[in-house]
């Protein structure tokens, strides 16, 4: 009887340690499964951004690019976006010239041709916006400013952007399209320069693209002429070939062209190419 006990006794203990040993195997593969999906779960996220994006871009672009540079900072928490915002075709200058730069947004395609013909842009540049030209007036319109011949009548005081610069090479093809021609008294290196001399009453007329008088309606007035349909200005953007931040700079671009980046543009006035208003966004 002793002997049949021990026998059992023994047999229950071997079933235990057997059944013990299967959890513990068990526990121990489903532990490895997790740790493998969290591995695959950082890997398919990539590294998370770091570090100072610095983006030069066209006067135009100021408002809306410093809005997007704040949205950009909140998706991506430890990085920061640096503008430089002038004259596209001094910044195409300064960038060929060694000027540390991730990003560039151009007001037209020669300016950034300036930048791909020095291999200076690292993947092809892309449109991700147009914008139109308006004729901008003091508020009331006193000289009744109605169309772009107006801007040719005696006594009227005109400022344009230089002839290089994107908003400058615009107004004079449309002008050339209308066959008016104009003698300015000033010519700005940068479209919002032409526009602060129509702020400050020191001209009675600029022509300015339309998203300039939208962001500045409270102290100026807008006049539309139908030359303007003649020279709607392309913009290009294109991550930087000796990019400081190259990861980062590919991320911005990214998100310029997504939904969320074109709702902002869109907003202000740009128009948006299909392609660019096709694309996803990064930050979502």
């Amino acid at each position: 009887m002793t002997t049949t006990r021990t026998r059992t006794a023994a047999a229950v203990l071997a079933a235990l340690a057997l059944a013990a040993g299967l959890t513990a195997c068990s526990s121990s593969g489903s532990k490895g499964s997790a740790s493998d999906a969290g591995s695959a779960g950082a890997t398919a996220s990539g590294p998370a951004l770091s570090g100072t994006v610095t983006v030069f871009a066209a006067a135009s672009l100021q408002g809306t690019f410093t809005d997007l540079g704040k949205k950009f900072e909140a998706a991506h928490p430890g990085t920061s976006v640096k503008f430089n915002f002038g004259g596209s075709s001094a910044l195409a200058q300064s960038i060929v010239s060694g000027a540390p730069a991730d990003v560039f947004a151009a007001a037209s395609p020669a300016t950034m041709k300036t930048v791909t013909d020095a291999k200076d842009a690292a993947s092809d540049p892309k449109v991700f916006v147009r914008n139109t030209l308006e004729i901008a007036v003091p508020k009331g319109n006193p000289k009744h400013i109605a169309a772009l011949k107006d801007l040719a009548a005696p006594g009227v005081k005109v400022a344009l952007c230089a002839a290089q610069v994107p908003c400058g090479a615009a107004a004079q093809t449309a002008l050339k399209a209308g066959g008016v021609t104009v003698t300015p008294v000033t010519q700005e290196q940068d479209v919002k320069g032409a526009l602060t001399k129509v702020e400050l009453g020191e001209v009675d007329a600029s022509i300015v693209y339309q998203t300039d008088v939208k962001a500045d309606a409270g102290k100026i007035d807008g006049v539309d002429f139908v030359e303007a349909a003649k020279a709607i200005n392309d913009y290009p953007i294109a991550d930087l070939a000796k990019a400081p931040n190259a990861a980062a700079a590919k991320a911005f671009v990214a998100f310029v062209e997504s939904s969320e980046g074109m709702a902002v543009l869109t907003a202000a006035g740009f128009q948006a190419p299909a392609a660019a208003a096709a694309s996803p966004s990064p930050s979502a």
